[in-house]
């Protein structure tokens, strides 16, 4: 049963997660109709995480994830995020009206996410960093197939954005006929607005989230412009049609994202979780500092650095939730996952405005380096998580008792 509901959760967050980046893939299209400026690019992605922010942070405030019954509450986002999307292909004929639907949009994808994390981690207890795994990597192929269907669908960026909203309901759909609350689901909570301050005070959690909030400093940034950078870096090199190339490019870079979700999960389960998130971040801190050197180079090339960019990325972030599910109150999981992701998403849009400043000040060759600050200090978070008792709680952490017996028999 367990395996059935990873199934229909994975693919239903796979099918609402479309909205997320359906306006970001086809910039290029309403760059030309709609004369873009760079600053308009940038708020077309940032608008969307406005509203999941905000929508996150009323989530949280007032513990919605945990006193509605999720399925619902995820299904009924999930319609309502349609709605506001397949309004721009309906009706946008200029960027202002794009940025208000997009943050309705993203206020309704504060209730698809967090919720879903929550869904997931309902009906996993041993095995809960693969699970949280897959559905974080169908969340992020979600994310990546606008990108496809852009390069396969010739421009038509209004039969793109209709198509991302038929996606989103049928994971509204998926939801409310197929999913059911799993047996770790916790019930009874009451609205409390003092849970933030707690989870704020308890060092496990916050370092878990200090973490998270250094993956994300990278992921967004690096999600919104890699198909910018790619045009760039094929248009430089001569490559023909860069546009078409930039675009399977990219969703081969943020795709693969999935597996490394995936196996990163596995990985986790059995080695822990502190030790893949900290491998993740310092893999793709290091390919920030080193993707910018590569600017104008053989595609080829360039394009393999940022395949094992966008599979250490991501690797790392179902583990943060995962780990949040854990060591937060039982009762309040769905809030303190919602907390987290508002704060991470916070985050990102200083990091997403930052790149095009960057690109014009230092190019290309050196603008994503800045990003790798984040995963750096995340992974010293999570070094520090993993020194504390209270790491035991985490799945696949060595137990205590477990590092003395092993300490007694190596000095046997």
């Amino acid at each position: 049963m367990k395996y059935r509901m990873l199934a229909v959760l994975s693919v239903a967050e796979l099918l609402g997660m479309a909205l997320w980046f359906s306006a970001t893939a086809v910039i290029p299209s309403l760059s030309a109709e709609w004369l873009l400026t760079d600053a308009d690019k940038a708020w077309l992605t940032m608008s969307v995480q406005i509203g999941f922010v905000a929508g996150t942070f009323l989530s949280a405030l007032f513990t919605l994830s945990d006193i509605i019954e999720t399925r619902k509450l995820f299904a009924a986002c999930a319609f309502a995020g349609a709605a506001f999307n397949a309004a721009i292909g309906l009706f946008a004929d200029s960027v202002e009206p794009a940025l208000v639907l997009r943050f309705l949009t993203g206020l309704c994808l504060a209730g698809v996410y967090p919720p879903g994390m929550k869904l997931m981690a309902s009906w996993f207890k041993e095995g809960r960093g693969m699970a949280i795994g897959v559905m974080v990597g169908a969340l992020t192929v979600g994310s990546a197939s606008p990108h496809m269907l852009n390069a396969l669908g010739g421009g038509d960026w209004r039969q793109m954005m209709l198509f991302a909203s038929a996606s989103s309901v049928l994971a509204g759909v998926l939801c409310v006929l197929f999913v059911q609350d799993g047996p770790y689901q916790t019930k009874g909570a009451k609205f409390d607005w003092r849970f933030i301050g707690r989870a704020f005070k308890d060092q496990g959690v916050r370092l878990a989230n200090l973490g998270y909030l250094g993956h994300m400093w990278e992921l967004y940034a690096m999600w919104a412009w890699i198909s910018v950078f790619l045009f760039a870096s094929f248009d430089a090199c001569g490559l023909e049609s860069p546009g078409t190339w930039a675009s399977v490019g990219t969703f081969g870079v943020i795709g693969i994202g999935g597996v490394g979700s995936w196996l990163a999960g596995v990985l986790a389960d059995r080695y822990g979780r502190t030790t893949i998130t900290i491998i993740s971040m310092l893999v793709s801190g290091a390919c920030c500092l080193t993707v910018g050197l590569l600017f104008g180079q053989p595609p080829i090339v360039v394009f393999l650095l940022c395949l094992v960019w966008g599979f250490a990325i991501v690797a790392d972030s179902a583990q943060f939730s995962a780990s949040i599910t854990e060591l937060s109150e039982p009762e309040y999981v769905g809030t303190a996952l919602t907390l987290q992701t508002c704060l991470g998403f916070l985050l990102t849009m200083a990091s997403i405005r930052l790149i095009p400043v960057l690109v014009e000040w230092v190019t290309w060759r050196w603008a994503f380096a800045f990003l790798a600050i984040g995963p750096f200090l995340g992974a010293l978070a999570m070094y520090r998580l993993k020194q504390l008792p209270v790491a035991e709680k985490i799945g696949g952490e060595r137990k205590t008792g477990d590092r003395s017996q092993q300490s007694e028999v190596r000095s046997q």
